[in-house]
């Protein structure tokens, strides 16, 4: 873990380089962690990613048949470890470790497909809930980013824009370099943007894109498939193109072409904000994407107001801006761009 208490971007955050190799040798790190949990955060962030994982492949494979002999043998850091991650590693073992393969993409039209079979095993928690408000408690008795067991999975922890943040990695990436950057986390705030919150966010998007230019986070709301109700934006990196969302043939990049639903691009802090805050007025949900100066906003149906396609968990940041995970290679080789698009068309807010 690093930790900075200065303003100034810190090393880590020097260049897209420097970044890299620091994600790369704390996720190294993690291979051989005595908690099950960290090695399958290893493991799936190491699985996004072809030439990490060829790197990483034999480090992990020893380390995989290590806590399958754990199971064997009733070892209690194995047999005792958390029910979601017992789960998730009973399927990995059914699957095998041989049949695991590196994240695939594909391009359709204008859309992105990945096949993502890891990120598939993932526990649902709050993303499996039907919502009807934006705004809900924050719950100390529930998954939140202070609990003591994810203390190993935090990635960097220090100050930036005059804001103490925490980034942790993403147990279950679907996002290059993808991490949960969670703001004044003691202050155990829900998922829930305020003016303040809003305007952080901007500044450390701003701060990072002097080095990191393709730095950018994404944002769910409650009930637009926020799966942790702690406040958080998703930390990615996306090195040469943008999102299908930052196309510049969309209406609302000045372009010529309607995007399937409703999107908002905003260069203005402020003008950003009078949007959100009419959004949490009406209570409608909404999906964000932030880069250095740059702000999409996505209106939305609430999360379990309708009925997503079966090839698909559900729509957050990432496929609103155009990006869909598969778990499944059928899904992968078979889906079509209309089917996304239709997908897509299928959130839109009804009169």
């Amino acid at each position: 873990m690093t930790t900075d208490a200065t303003g100034a971007a810190t090393a880590v955050f020097a260049s897209p380089h420097r970044v890299r190799e620091a994600f790369e040798q704390r996720l190294a790190g993690l291979v051989d962690e005595d908690t099950l949990g960290v090695f399958i955060l290893a493991l799936a962030n190491a699985s996004y990613d072809d030439a990490m994982f060829d790197r990483l492949r034999a480090r992990l494979r020893t380390a995989f048949g290590r806590w399958c002999a754990r199971f064997d043998d009733g070892d209690p850091r194995a047999v005792g470890a958390a029910a979601d991650d017992a789960d998730v590693f009973t399927r990995l073992r059914t699957l095998g470790f041989e049949q695991l393969v590196a994240t695939r993409r594909r391009q359709l039209g204008p859309w992105e497909l990945q096949f993502n079979p890891l990120r598939g095993l993932r526990p649902p928690r709050m993303s499996n809930i039907a919502v009807n408000r934006l705004h809900k408690p924050f719950d100390p008795d529930g998954f939140h980013f202070n609990k003591p067991f994810l203390r190993r999975e935090i990635f960097w922890e220090g100050e930036l824009a005059g804001t103490q943040l925490r980034l942790l990695f993403n147990k279950f990436p679907f996002a290059d370099l993808h991490g949960l950057l969670v703001p004044q986390a003691g202050a155990s705030r829900p998922q829930y943007l305020d003016a303040e919150a809003h305007e952080r966010v901007w500044d450390i998007a701003m701060l990072l894109g002097h080095t990191l230019p393709d730095v950018g986070f994404g944002y769910n709301a409650h009930g637009a498939y926020a799966s942790v109700n702690h406040l958080h934006v998703q930390m990615f990196m996306r090195v040469g193109v943008g999102y299908p969302i930052e196309s510049m043939h969309w209406r609302h990049n000045g372009g010529s072409e309607d995007y399937p639903l409703t999107v908002c691009r905003f260069d203005d802090r402020h003008t950003a904000w009078a949007a959100l805050r009419d959004l949490h007025e009406r209570e409608i949900a909404y999906n964000l994407v932030y880069r250095p100066g740059r702000l999409y906003l996505v209106e939305r149906a609430m999360q379990g107001s309708h009925a997503h396609s079966g090839w698909t968990t559900g729509c957050a940041w990432a496929e609103l801006a155009g990006t869909f995970t598969t778990h499944t290679l059928a899904d992968f080789e078979s889906l079509s761009a209309a089917q996304i698009e239709a997908e897509l068309a299928s959130l839109a807010l009804r009169p």
